[in-house]
């Protein structure tokens, strides 16, 4: 595939469709499949879902404790993988020098406070890119479990006695 412009997605898909590094066959599970593709934003093996097929693909995945990554494919420079693909960080941070450190290094990554100021910094991305409204939606639920996995758990308080013959009972016991 080093070369795409004249080959069709369609194509690439009737090939590889069957064999391809990313399929994760189960057939315990009644022949399910899965795909592992990195621009595959609901892990599920299909046509519209799988981005090595597609010249536009878009991926979400965890960047360190309290960050998102969000990686968007080029449709040019097929035969260039170093710069095929565009990464923008979202990334939760209240400390200002790293924050400007960051920019004069990298300026691909964006400071964003939560998950709806990260959610909408993905639509906007994708949209004004032009990239499927499918993808769109599929992205930002993707980035909002992984920002609700990276929130810490709340340790669950005890239970405290309710009625008159409870409050009872706690004090017999002590």
């Amino acid at each position: 595939m080093a070369d795409r412009s004249n080959i069709s997605s369609d194509l690439i898909w009737e090939i590889a469709r069957n064999q391809n590094a990313y399929l994760v066959k189960r057939k315990a599970a009644g022949g399910l499949q899965f795909s592992r593709d990195p621009f595959n934003l609901r892990n599920l093996h299909s046509r519209t879902q799988d981005g090595f097929v597609n010249a536009k693909a878009v991926g979400v995945q965890p960047s360190g404790e309290k960050g998102v990554v969000l990686k968007t494919k080029k449709t040019k420079s097929h035969n260039r993988p170093a710069h095929n693909t565009n990464v923008v960080t979202f990334s939760n941070t209240s400390n200002r020098k790293w924050v400007q450190r960051v920019y004069l290094a990298a300026p691909h990554v964006k400071v964003a406070n939560g998950r709806r100021r990260i959610s909408k910094g993905i639509a906007n991305y994708t949209a004004k890119n032009n990239y499927r409204a499918d993808l769109r939606g599929d992205a930002v639920a993707r980035a909002s479990a992984i920002k609700l996995s990276q929130k810490p758990k709340k340790e669950t308080p005890e239970k405290k006695a309710r009625g008159a013959k409870a409050k009872k009972a706690v004090e017999k016991e002590t």
